[in-house]
């Protein structure tokens, strides 16, 4: 029996099978769900008891989410609180943590998938590669949210780092014009995957030159994950040799295995 609190649970980016076993124990077990019904599968809900009550909370303002949670926490029930994907990425849940400590009402943050990862999984491509790419950035456009002043787009863009991009599909013309002002070239490959890992996913591999063509061809204004990254040239990677990493190199020695000399 759960506790009578608040769990905010990662419900994945999609794919029911694709939220985490503790995320899914909970929602089995809460007396009320309240889940966000414009990105969250609501076939996730059918595992809820019988006599759960399940809300959507897309038509809520935070003060009737927050107040919802607390009265239900307060009369001895315990919440569920379900977001997409991962809660601490773009999940707006720091305004819904402030009201709960406010109100003296104990949350818990269960961690799920993230999209950036189904997203990557669906393009099949490592994010980070040996010698061409160790480091991943995860930001978004700059659009009604404005982005503090030491992570403007160009900025980080500057670093040629796998870059995914979260809620920026309506500004890739924004997009494309700061990514070659840092230095990339209209030929460095990017991938956009729409709706990942839901049944009407959608991956698109294209140029930085071609993304806001491609994308506008394709239809694809909306939930969609653009990466950024070297490390989605599928002929560079496939060239036999390069870009491998050390941990299965016969030569390389580590904690579980002796390395071979090289001369045999």
């Amino acid at each position: 029996m759960l506790e009578a609190k608040v769990y905010i649970v990662g419900a994945g980016p999609g794919d029911p099978e694709l939220i985490t076993v503790k995320g899914q124990n909970i929602l089995k077990q809460a007396d009320v769900i309240l889940f966000t019904d414009s990105l969250v599968n609501e076939q996730l809900m059918e595992v809820a008891k019988s006599d759960a009550q399940v809300l959507k909370s897309a038509g809520m303002n935070l003060e009737e989410l927050v107040d919802c949670m607390v009265t239900n926490v307060k009369q001895g029930r315990s919440v569920a609180r379900v977001h997409t994907g991962d809660p601490s990425v773009y999940g707006a849940i720091l305004e819904q943590m402030r009201y709960l400590k406010r109100a003296n009402v104990d949350y818990e943050i269960i961690p799920g998938v993230s999209s950036v990862f189904a997203a990557a999984a669906a393009a099949q491509i490592e994010l980070t590669v040996p010698e061409l790419t160790q480091t991943v950035i995860l930001t978004r456009a700059e659009g009604r949210t404005p982005m503090p002043e030491r992570e403007q787009l160009k900025d980080l863009a500057s670093h040629h780092s796998s870059t995914c991009l979260f809620l920026s599909a309506t500004l890739i013309k924004k997009v494309v014009r700061e990514f070659l002002e840092a230095g990339w070239l209209e030929t460095d490959p990017v991938v956009v995957v729409y709706r990942a890992s839901w049944p009407d996913q959608k991956v698109v591999k294209t140029t930085l030159g071609q993304l806001d063509e491609t994308m506008r061809s394709e239809g694809i204004r909306k939930q969609a994950m653009v990466i950024i990254s070297k490390a989605a040239n599928e002929q560079l990677l496939m060239e036999e040799g390069k870009y491998e990493s050390k941990l299965y190199d016969k030569s390389f020695t580590h904690g579980y295995r002796i390395g071979e000399s090289v001369n045999g």
